[in-house]
């Protein structure tokens, strides 16, 4: 018989539980988050303003972009601290408000990630599946209230687990155990929470993406209309983004789930017990999915602009204005050589 107050009664000796020492795994991880930090960075940066002129004309597909990018620049804020914390061998030295907030916007903007990717995928689906009668339910209000509910449903969700969670025990750096939102062990509100997680925050949004975009393949792999490389192209994307959906958030959830299931099992979480060595085992492997998870910020700019062929005009107008002004500065600040090198052509 599971008996879980044993593992909750002894969340208190956290650091005996898992051994968290110095190793080649933080400094992994360090690279993982600073590649996510300067790719996302300059993606979302370099298609805020194509995806922005798509907004001005009350495209809605925009809108869901627009709000993804916010989302994801508002988590790129905070990669920093978490590349600082891996860069000390996962010792978190700025008080537990700034774990706290880091936290909050790590997870925040991993769920308003998948749900607004539903949202696109299934607007997707309705233009694809039915054209007319979709032609006149997606407006841009309808397409702005779900974006807010998104973000109203998950800050909240979050809003309640900050304020009950138990970050002051987590960072007693009197016992040498200044970790951040890495208590060992789990306690039971926070495995009944993860549950919900992997729930409604993967399984649920997995399998909107899924019947969605068989629905989009079905209904174009029977469009005469379409050439064949237009039809190869929407598989492509269709696949592209289940698979980077799958990569970028399965393996967290997976380990996630199977953290909680064996934490409910438990009944001994000594430090030398089964449950501690599980943790201890799994510790690598799930922040390695963790870090993972964060490079969805550098996939969603890339892929929906990809996705969307009027941001993709709006990219290729926008470089080629950006090089008609450097061409013009150039010839301004620089006539007398382009004589000279007129003569050369």
């Amino acid at each position: 018989m599971t008996t879980n107050a044993t593992v909750a009664s002894t969340a208190s000796n956290s650091t005996a539980c898992v051994d968290i020492g110095e190793s080649a795994i933080s400094d992994l991880l360090m690279s993982v988050y600073i590649l996510a930090f300067v790719s996302g960075l300059i993606f979302n940066v370099l298609t805020l303003g194509p995806i922005y002129q798509q907004v001005r004309r009350q495209n809605v597909l925009g809108i869901f972009l627009l709000n993804l990018s916010l989302s994801d620049t508002l988590f790129l804020f905070t990669m920093p601290l978490w590349i600082n914390y891996y860069r000390r061998d996962h010792h978190w030295e700025l008080g537990v408000v700034s774990c706290s907030v880091a936290g909050f916007f790590y997870y925040s903007n991993m769920y308003i990630s998948i749900y607004l990717l539903c949202c696109i995928s299934v607007d997707r689906c309705l233009v694809v599946t039915y054209p007319l009668r979709s032609k006149t339910r997606r407006t841009a209000r309808c397409a702005w209230a779900q974006c807010a509910a998104v973000y109203a449903v998950v800050i909240a969700l979050h809003i309640v687990v900050l304020v009950n969670d138990n970050l002051t025990d987590a960072l007693d750096e009197a016992n040498d155990n200044d970790r951040c939102y890495e208590t060992y062990p789990m306690e039971t509100p926070v495995a009944g929470f993860n549950l919900v997680r992997v729930g409604v925050g993967f399984l649920l949004p997995l399998l909107v993406l899924a019947l969605s975009y068989w629905r989009v393949l079905a209904t174009v792999g029977q469009s005469p209309g379409l050439s064949a490389p237009a039809k190869r192209k929407v598989r492509l994307l269709s696949f592209g983004v289940i698979g980077i959906f799958s990569i970028c958030f399965a393996p967290y959830h997976v380990l996630l789930l199977t953290r909680s299931l064996v934490f409910y099992d438990s009944d001994d979480a000594r430090p030398q017990g089964s449950y501690c060595q599980f943790e201890q085992k799994m510790h690598f492997w799930f922040s390695c999915t963790l870090a993972l998870s964060s490079l969805n910020c550098v996939v969603d700019p890339v892929l929906y602009v990809l996705v969307s062929n009027g941001v993709q005009e709006e990219v290729k107008l926008f470089w080629r204005r950006q090089r008609r002004t450097k061409t013009a500065d150039c010839a301004l600040t620089n006539n007398g050589g382009a004589k000279s090198n007129a003569n050369l052509i």
